[in-house]
């Protein structure tokens, strides 16, 4: 992180002149033509440009010549401002989610909300509802069952198979944690292919992914105590995520 830090202050300072932040989207734009800036703007480092592009950052100097990908650190305040403008950025408007498509399970007063994107036969995912799930309380959870074909070819006969369940939170429940599919009916009207396009307009390219009730992604295995930080509204702690797998 050191290197990434002392990188940043030697790339502000050979900036000798400070552009606008329209004249450096300006000159972006015409040097990348085909990629989507969605916003420009100064950052924390002066002669530092913030470049969003659709649900990625990065950095430039005033030339927009060259780029830093990578996070940038308030050292002073202990940090992550490109992981909380990431955060906003990639926020999803939870309104929209169309709730009919999920499995909903209630605990305690449910008066917390999680959204989930899942995968039966990924490994994170089963991890995720066997460690973290059991220890939280007052949530009310929408599964939307999102089979990665790709890295699971039977993932999707499961998903509709606990769909179609007489009780589906039970039939998860007990698969994710006893590999126990149910018995009985095995077909039925279920939203299993509206749930793969649904995660992939939303960028989900990775299981477990959850949503907070604010919109915040949240991808790959997160223990209680982080995803308890992030119902109470407090800013995430940094770690690598397993997800997909």
């Amino acid at each position: 992180m050191r290197k990434l830090v002392v990188s940043i202050i030697a790339f502000a300072a050979a900036s000798a002149v400070f552009a606008g932040t329209g004249d450096v989207e300006k000159r972006l734009e015409e040097q990348y033509p085909a990629t989507n800036i969605t916003s420009v703007r100064e950052s924390q480092v002066k002669g530092v440009y913030e470049v969003v592009m659709g649900r990625n950052v990065a950095y430039t100097d005033e030339s927009g010549r060259y780029m830093i990908f990578g996070h940038l650190y308030d050292m002073k305040e202990q940090k992550d401002l490109t992981a909380q403008r990431l955060d906003e950025i990639n926020k999803i408007d939870v309104s929209a989610l169309p709730l009919a498509d999920a499995i909903k399970t209630v605990k305690g007063d449910g008066s917390r909300t999680l959204y989930v994107f899942s995968d039966p036969d990924c490994p994170f995912c089963q991890r995720l509802e066997r460690e973290t799930m059991p220890k939280l309380d007052n949530v009310t959870i929408y599964t939307f069952l999102y089979p990665l074909e790709g890295l699971h070819p039977d993932a999707k006969r499961k998903a509709e198979t606990i769909w179609c369940a007489k009780d589906r939170a039970k039939a998860w429940d007990d698969f994710m944690t006893s590999g126990k599919l149910p018995e009985g009916r095995t077909r039925c009207d279920n939203p299993v292919e509206r749930n793969i396009r649904l995660g992939s307009s939303l960028g989900i390219n990775g299981t477990p992914t959850i949503i907070t009730g604010d919109g915040a992604m949240v991808p790959g295995f997160v223990p209680a105590s982080e995803l308890e930080r992030r119902l109470s509204g407090g800013q995430p702690q940094r770690a690598k995520t397993a997800t997909g797998g």
